[in-house]
């Protein structure tokens, strides 16, 4: 494999390596067991902060730009009956357990990537440095929050990265005159649905060619904005807690 493609391969590969490096600390601790069941608990705990918190910043990015927000649905499992009292957008409920549903960038993409990305400012400040300190040293509930925040990139990206890489996606698509902004969303699974069962609420006439050909490059787009999360993330870990150490160097110091 020539150079380049070292370098890309690695780059693909570093959230699993970070992600197996920092289990191996735990697997290879005293008492792994009770070590795994404190990064479960803590996984647990920070996804029930984590979920309104993504919501907010999503509503925090779409007014920070210029945009309007008047409905931010948050299940009450989540705080949403309590944000409701803080946040008068706030409605408690909802088919997921937190969704921006009535926001309005006023025809600005910029405003509209805006309100995607900010929540994932969190997983580069914070997930992915977390991340990297449990590679170098057994840290269960650390890791838990790693997991939560740092894989967040990934995990979203049939939801927000896909949105994101459609927004880009219709957008050229509409400099050569074709409208295919019905494929914007945050749930790809949905989207789908829609256009085999019901193509005409998405402003299409059906699964053609060209239809399916924007929805293909969009999630392809949104693969690659989760890992250049990941990427930008990676820079401020090396910065401040250091590189990766890969999973061969730590059976090696264990080996020692």
């Amino acid at each position: 494999m020539s150079g380049r493609g070292r370098i890309v391969t690695s780059w693909l590969r570093q959230p699993v390596d970070d992600t197996l490096a920092a289990m191996e600390q735990i697997v290879a601790g005293p008492r792994p067991l009770a070590s795994f069941g404190l990064v479960l608990l803590a996984m647990t705990a920070c996804w029930y902060v984590y979920v309104p918190v993504h919501e907010l910043l999503h509503a925090l990015g779409c007014t920070a730009t210029g945009g309007t927000v008047t409905t931010l649905e948050i299940q009450v499992q989540y705080g949403g009956s309590w944000l409701a009292r803080v946040f008068p957008f706030v409605v408690p409920g909802g088919d997921y357990a937190g969704r921006l549903t009535g926001f309005d960038t006023h025809g600005s993409d910029v405003t509209y990537l805006a309100t995607d990305v900010l929540p994932f400012a969190l997983s580069v400040l914070l997930g992915v440095p977390a991340l990297r300190a449990c590679t170098r040293r057994r840290r269960p509930l650390l890791m838990g929050v790693g997991v939560v925040v740092g894989l967040a990139p990934f995990y979203n990206v049939p939801g927000d990265y896909y949105e994101m890489g459609s927004i880009l996606t219709t957008r050229a698509a509409a400099a050569l005159g074709l409208d295919f902004t019905g494929l914007r969303g945050d749930d790809l699974a949905r989207i789908v649905v829609q256009l085999f069962e019901e193509p005409r609420t998405l402003g299409v006439s059906g699964p053609g060619l060209a239809t399916l050909s924007v929805l293909a490059l969009s999630t392809a787009l949104a693969f690659a904005l989760a890992f250049a999360t990941w990427a930008s993330g990676d820079l401020l870990a090396r910065r401040f807690v250091g590189p990766s150490r890969p999973l061969r160097e730590l059976r090696t110091t264990e080996t020692d």
